[in-house]
Order: C-alpha cells, then sequence, then structure tokens
C-alpha cells in the first residue's frame, strides 16, 4: 500500500536522517525530537508561549490573509558549534504511511511557501540553545481546510564513502487548518477483484481485492477499512482479515491497498465490496467517524475442476444412456424380427394348404 505524493524528494539528497522519526515524534508525543545517527548531535522542540507550553507541534487555525508568529527552540547537544539551516517545507505521505517533507530544492507551494523562519541560518555554541522566530503567512485566496508542512533544521555534509552530500534533517510539524468550510471526503476508487482457484474441485481459492484512496475532500483524513467477498445473491459470504487503518492523508493525496482474501469458495460469480469509514480528527486530538463509502466489483471464478468431473460424470451418464437406449432399439428390432418371421411362417403354411386340395377330407355321400 502507498500513496501518491505529487511531489517527490530530490534525488541527490540520499539521505534525510530522522526527519520522519523527528517529525513523527512530535506529532504524538511532547519531547524534542531527536535524530536517530549518532553525527546529529542537535535536538529541536516547540516554544513555550501564548500558543502552549507543552505543544507536540505547530497547529494554527487562520484565516486566509492572516499571520501567526511563533518561534522554536534548537538545542546543540554536541561539544562543538555548530551552524544550521532553517527552512520549511510542504509535506506528504509517504510510501509506508509516514510523513515526510521535501526538501530545500523541492518546491513547496502550501506551507513550505508561507512559513519563513526570521533567519536563514543559525549558529549554536556547544551545550547552548538557540529560539528561532518564525512567521505564517497565509495567501488571501488560500483555499479552506488543511494544509501540512515542517519547519526544519538541515546540516549538510560530505559522505567520503559514498561520495555524495548528506543532507541530516530534524524538523516540527506545521499544519494550518485555514478557515472556511470543512469538507472532508474519502473515496474509494479503480476497485479490482482477482480470483486464484486451486486444483481440488471443493477447496476455496484466494481473491485479491485491489483499490484506491483518494482523499478528495480538504482535511486530512484516516479511515478503518473492510473488505468482503459474496457469492451470488450475497451468499458464501468471505470477511477479509482484519485490515490496519489507512494513515493521514492530506487533502488530494491517493492510498493503494491490495487485500488478500482466503479460503473463497469458487461460487462462479464473486462480488468484492470494500468499506471504508473516514476518520476526521480535530485539533484537540479527537477523532470522529463519518458516515462508510463503499465501492464493489466482480469477477469469475469458475471451479474449472468440478466443472471437469462434472462434464465426465455428464458424459458418462449421456454414454451409459446410449448404450441402454441402444440395447433396447436392438432388442426391439430382434422382437420385430422374430414376429414377422412367425408371421410369415403362418402365411406360407396358409398358402401350401389352399394349393393342395387333396389334404382336405373324402366326404360319403
Amino acid at each position: 500500500m502507498h500513496a501518491s505524493p505529487s511531489r517527490l524528494l530530490h534525488p541527490v539528497v540520499a539521505l534525510t536522517l530522522a526527519v520522519l522519526a523527528a517529525v513523527a515524534t512530535v506529532w504524538g508525543s511532547t519531547a524534542p525530537a531527536r535524530a536517530a545517527d549518532g553525527d546529529v548531535t542537535w535536538t529541536v522542540r516547540t516554544a513555550a508561549n501564548g500558543y502552549g507550553d507543552d505543544r507536540s507541534s505547530f497547529s494554527y487555525t487562520v484565516n486566509p490573509g492572516g499571520t501567526v508568529k511563533d518561534e522554536m527552540v534548537v538545542a546543540n547537544k554536541g561539544d562543538e558549534p555548530l551552524t544550521l539551516t532553517l527552512y520549511a517545507a510542504d509535506g506528504f505521505t509517504t510510501d509506508k504511511g509516514q510523513l515526510d517533507v521535501l526538501t530545500k530544492e523541492g518546491r513547496s507551494t502550501g506551507v513550505g511557501a508561507w512559513v519563513r523562519p526570521a533567519k536563514s541560518a543559525v549558529t549554536i555554541g556547544a551545550g547552548r540553545t538557540a529560539t528561532v522566530p518564525f512567521t505564517v503567512r497565509v495567501p488571501a485566496n488560500t483555499t479552506p481546510g488543511d494544509h501540512v508542512g515542517a519547519l526544519l533544521t538541515s546540516l549538510r555534509q560530505a559522505d567520503d564513502t559514498e561520495g555524495i552530500n548528506v543532507d541530516r534533517r530534524l524538523g516540527i510539524r506545521v499544519k494550518l487548518r485555514v478557515s472556511g468550510p470543512l469538507r472532508p471526503a474519502l473515496a474509494v476508487e479503480n476497485l479490482r477483484v482477482a480470483y486464484d482457484g486451486t486444483a481440488a474441485p471443493f477447496a476455496g481459492g484466494d481473491a485479491t481485492v485491489t483499490y484506491t484512496l483518494h482523499n478528495t475532500g480538504n482535511a486530512m483524513l484516516s479511515g478503518n477499512q473492510k473488505v468482503r467477498v459474496d457469492g451470488p445473491f450475497g451468499t458464501l459470504r468471505t470477511d477479509a482479515p482484519k485490515i490496519a487503518a489507512a494513515p493521514q492523508l492530506l487533502p488530494g493525496e491517493r492510498w493503494k491497498v491490495s487485500v488478500k482474501v482466503h479460503d473463497v469458495p469458487p461460487a462462479v460469480r464473486l462480488t468484492a465490496t470494500a468499506t471504508v469509514t473516514p476518520l476526521l480528527t480535530d485539533d484537540a486530538g479527537s477523532t470522529s467517524s463519518l458516515r462508510a463509502v463503499t465501492a464493489t466489483a466482480g469477477t469469475w471464478a469458475v471451479p474449472w475442476t468440478l466443472l471437469a468431473l462434472v462434464l465426465l460424470l455428464l458424459a458418462a451418464a449421456v454414454g451409459a444412456f446410449l448404450l441402454v437406449r441402444r440395447s433396447r432399439a436392438r432388442g426391439r428390432d430382434r422382437e420385430d424380427a422374430r414376429v414377422r418371421e412367425a408371421v410369415d411362417r403362418a402365411l406360407r403354411a396358409k398358402e401350401g394348404d389352399a394349393k393342395d386340395p387333396g389334404k382336405e377330407g373324402t366326404r360319403v355321400g
């Protein structure tokens, strides 16, 4: 299963250390984001101010054309001064269902273009911290709904072993909900089902159901998923094993899903149904379920081995019937021949008597 982001990471930057881990960490945790690599010696966290003292990320509700000012705290945990590049970038969902962000070279058109740190780089002494102010300016013509990215710190270093520049990044998620009509919507598209039967005439096979989840609304959405396969008229229902919830999809994103349903009877005609219940998370972290959406598709599941067996039995029955019928017909023909022969003998005997009057008795007067 994977998403299809419209913008990809810059190919030269082969290693984006801990931006996934860091953004995911601050998504649901109040601890500073830390990289997992020994070469990354700094942490990032939200500043304590009027927006909150213990925030897991930067999250705002802003009117189109509105402005927000906030701060990020960067701590140097190393033994030497550290100079870091500061920038913002748009977010997207990766193939593994995690939030990632574009590189500095990527073309950001949302949060990455609206968030501006007060300076493009910061130098922090060993064991010291620095507070980085930043401003969010939302264009007046911005579409209402959710927009996600991250504010990043970056250290680019040369990797002599690989012969490339490595971009080590730590960042904090920035989520904007731009005021206006919120229209969350999730669609199930391109649903297909394929059936793979077995040689055993009465055994079930595997049905593979594939489809695409498409966030067609303007709010971030996840979703609980269920898949089932039915025979004709809803009979012989088989449910798929429990499916993991879809990741948080940004507006416009797609996520491909493939589910294998085991032990599906070869009921000649199968119908697969995918039911997805969208999940909307508000700014307070509460999740609500929206109306479920469904899609169906059909396929043939002909039990060829069983059909061949039935055809063999039918052919044997037809052959036996024809043999019995032929035998009976021959018996009737033989009986008819005996009858005709008897009648012929009787007729010949009668004709012989008529031609030989001496065989009649002498009459005495």
